[in-house]
């Protein structure tokens, strides 16, 4: 892993002290809650670099059925409040290494920004059969800014946002526009549909 890689996953950041026990609520920042409920361990600190978030041991988790979007961490040696509230404004870590392997065509967002984005020909040159003829390669378009994500109330396909020269560029991430994505590379090649630039543009 080189110097750039990330070191580790964020899945929740501490809110608060719950209950009297020792509990703390924790907003979730993973696709994967229910993988939470099954940690015996995680590491707890903020990835600012100033000091290493430290290793703590699980004693339970489970999501909140009062408050969408949370879980709620025991955490063993934390048995009162005043304990739980020395977490407040934490980040719960894993390693990168321990990160979900997702199936092949899909993606982490924070593995798509910053990927440069090139468009490939939707033709083949017209004398592809000549020795001397130069095979037209993908140009670069941009690097892709953010991914919007469609919500529940609106589905739809998820949307790369790509800074080009002429401005913010939205593609589809589709299978037929997205024909390579080589995440290692940092390299998504697409091959844009007729009219897309148009929508873009609002005309």
């Amino acid at each position: 892993m080189n110097p750039e890689s990330p070191r580790w996953v964020l899945l929740a950041r501490i809110l608060r002290a719950r209950g009297n026990k020792g509990e703390v609520a924790a907003e979730l920042l993973t696709d994967f809650p229910e993988r939470l409920t099954k940690l015996k361990e995680v590491f707890v600190g903020q990835t600012d670099g100033k000091n290493e978030p430290r290793r703590v041991a699980v004693r339970a988790c489970w999501l909140s059925q009062n408050h969408r979007g949370q879980a709620v961490f025991h955490f063993e040696g934390v048995n009162s409040i005043t304990e739980a509230e020395r977490f407040r404004g934490l980040e719960i870590l894993l390693p990168f290494e321990q990160r979900v392997t997702l199936p092949a065509g899909q993606y982490f967002v924070a593995d798509l920004i910053g990927c440069s984005v090139f468009e490939s020909p939707t033709a083949a040159p017209v004398v592809a059969s000549s020795p001397c003829s130069l095979v037209e390669a993908p140009v670069l378009l941009g690097k892709v800014l953010d991914v919007q994500i469609p919500g529940d109330e609106i589905p739809g396909t998820p949307l790369l946002v790509v800074d080009t020269a002429h401005g913010e560029l939205l593609v589809p991430l589709a299978q037929d526009i997205c024909t390579r994505i080589a995440v290692a590379e940092r390299r998504i090649h697409v091959t844009l549909p007729e009219g897309l630039r148009n929508l873009n543009d609002g005309t």
